[in-house]
């Protein structure tokens, strides 16, 4: 009984894994191909799809047709002995002997692609040349998908890059450092008026921050903190506080109070009690709020636009000009992507061990 009761829960585990496997991977397919594209070069992107980098097989180039110049290409054209018309030609038209008629770029260029199916193996013509013209703000060059040489100016997404870093390290361990005393004093001290403050901080959660922007920038304007480093880190430090506060809360108050009160004994202050017991007993709930303010400063663009603008662009204000410049170019779309994704995946990844131990943290009693 024992055996066929551990039979069937290997088989339900191994269903539950099975399907979470699939779902990943549908989830991620999309990803891999944005990836996989941001190394790919822009004439090949035009042409295939990310995955023709797979081993499969495909129309290799053989030869090109040069057309004269007395040939009429708004009527038939005959090829190889086949009549076809410009638009057929532009799809693509096979031979008898198997051979492919692809007509290239527009019908100024008079040129037609000759190709045959064979087998390729993985591609080996990746390059990195799309993330060095994404960083960089130099002039780039690249054909197009109507076979044109297209020259525009790099969208400097490096510079952008470390604007970024700027904003959002010191607008993440700022609003920590104020939140992890806040939220000792409401865990463990007794001061007037304490419950009402917090009821006020938990209620700020629900209050959209974009009807506090105008009042915010009226502020900083007269201060003439617009536009400055010190101007957004102290709004994020204002937007992230009151969440920060909550979450550092909910896990402090669960700590051993015969901890604290063994401290107290000794001698200790409260501020030597927050920064030798509480801090380093709450790593997990600061590791989850940094990962939780880190990724929304990260992806941030209506806070940066409204109090850096347009001088100090940062990660996403650069992507979204690269959208409106440059929307057809997806070899820089994709590459611009990854370079926006990677340091908050990093912070993830080295965080996510206190991930799940700070959000569970208070929400069992006993």
């Amino acid at each position: 009984m024992a055996a066929g009761t551990k039979k069937q829960k290997n088989k339900s585990s191994l269903l539950i894994n099975g399907i979470l496997i699939i779902i990943c991977f549908i989830w991620l397919l999309p990803t891999l191909g944005v990836f996989v594209t941001s190394f790919r070069d822009s004439k090949d992107i035009f042409n295939s799809g990310w995955w023709a980098i797979l081993p499969h097989k495909e129309d290799v180039e053989t030869g090109r047709i040069i057309l004269d110049e007395s040939i009429d290409v708004d009527g038939n054209i005959k090829i190889e002995g086949i009549e076809s018309t410009f638009k057929e030609l532009q799809e693509g038209v096979t031979l008898k002997d198997g051979r492919k008629l692809t007509w290239y770029g527009n019908k100024r260029t008079r040129e037609i692609v000759v190709s045959e199916k064979q087998r390729v193996g993985f591609a080996s013509n990746l390059t990195l040349e799309n993330y060095k013209d994404v960083l960089t703000g130099k002039e780039i060059s690249f054909t197009d998908a109507g076979g044109n040489e297209i020259t525009r100016r790099g969208n400097n997404l490096g510079g952008a890059f470390l604007n970024s870093i700027a904003v959002t390290i010191p607008a993440t361990v700022i609003p920590i450092l104020i939140a992890a005393f806040a939220a000792f004093g409401f865990s463990w001290l007794k001061f007037p008026g304490r419950d009402i403050l917090f009821t006020v901080i938990v209620a700020v959660l629900v209050v959209p921050l974009q009807i506090s922007l105008v009042p915010i920038l009226q502020d900083y304007t007269k201060l003439q903190l617009n536009g400055t480093f010190l101007g957004i880190w102290l709004a994020h430090t204002g937007f992230g506080l009151p969440l920060a506060t909550y979450l550092l809360f909910n896990y402090i108050s669960t700590l051993p109070r015969e901890l604290l009160e063994a401290a107290y004994i000794d001698g200790a202050s409260n501020f030597t009690i927050l920064i030798r017991l509480i801090i380093p007993l709450s790593v997990p709930a600061l590791a989850s709020f940094a990962i939780f303010q880190f990724l929304w400063v990260w992806n941030d663009y209506l806070v940066s636009l409204v109090f850096l603008g347009e001088k100090t662009r940062v990660v996403t204000y650069a992507l979204a000009s690269i959208v409106g410049e440059k929307g057809q170019d997806w070899h820089l779309l994709t590459a611009g992507a990854f370079v926006s994704m990677l340091l908050p995946m990093l912070v993830f990844f080295l965080l996510q061990r206190y991930f799940v131990r700070g959000m569970m943290a208070g929400s069992v009693k006993g």
